[in-house]
């Protein structure tokens, strides 16, 4: 299989639907070996995996929370027991809530900012261990911490945090010729989008309306700028935060 990965090996977390599946499958046709990461499906883990072997590719699943320190080292060993090394980190788990500031409790809290921002932190913490010059690290953070939509206060939050830990992880690991960009989507439909009864709903018509490329986004929309992002073509961009809406913001 040749293609512009080939020889790198790549961490997706929260792969095993929607975006981060997306992702696993498109880094792998372009050579790169994956470790497919699932927080409770297994199953959806499994399919990817066999979708990306079944092509010729290299994949393996692995379970962990990224939330829990021994979880996200777990991780990264996945990656290096597999196939030896690590180049290229995808931080694409997430979870997401909404609700008026009334609305908001602390377990609303602690669980979106659990996931979105201390499993950010940790899986990069193990995998700075093995990443070397030309690594690339994705953190998928959102459209929403520009357009700060009402009732997304909690959610918005952790994806302004993904921006400013991007911002910082970027000059910190820069010396190291290890590059850290966010990857930012707007709308995107998914089986977690439809299965909310967001697709299809008066807000995402609103949303639509006001996207200057006239259409929701699909995961392949992003899939192939993450690609980006992880090959040498983007050797010269971090820090960055790609807004990847169709031109929401």
């Amino acid at each position: 299989m040749s293609g512009q990965l080939n020889g790198k090996v790549a961490v997706v977390t929260g792969a095993s639907k929607g975006i981060g599946a997306e992702i696993a499958r498109r880094l792998a046709a372009e050579g790169a070996s994956v470790v497919v990461n699932y927080a409770s499906s297994k199953a959806g883990a499994d399919k990817v995996v066999a979708d990306i072997t079944s092509k010729g590719g290299k994949a393996v699943a692995v379970g962990g929370d990224v939330s829990k320190k021994a979880d996200a080292e777990g991780i990264i060993d996945t990656a290096i027991k597999n196939y030896g090394r690590l180049d290229v980190l995808v931080n694409n788990s997430g979870v997401y809530e909404f609700g008026a500031i009334e609305q908001i409790t602390e377990e609303h809290f602690h669980r979106q900012f659990n996931i979105n921002v201390l499993g950010l932190l940790l899986v990069t913490q193990a995998a700075v261990k093995h990443l070397k010059a030309g690594g690339s690290i994705i953190n998928i953070g959102s459209v929403v911490a520009r357009i700060t939509p009402p009732q997304s206060a909690v959610y918005t939050g952790t994806k302004g945090a993904v921006d400013a830990i991007t911002g910082v992880l970027a000059k910190e690991l820069g010396p190291k010729g290890i590059r850290v960009n966010a990857l930012n989507p707007g709308l995107i439909e998914t089986e977690g989008t439809v299965g909310s009864g967001f697709i299809g709903s008066d807000m995402e018509k609103e949303i639509v309306k006001t996207t200057p490329l006239g259409r929701g986004g699909k995961v392949d929309d992003i899939a192939k700028i993450a690609v980006f992002l992880a090959s040498d073509d983007s050797g010269w961009l971090t820090g960055e935060q790609v807004l990847a809406g169709g031109g929401v913001r």
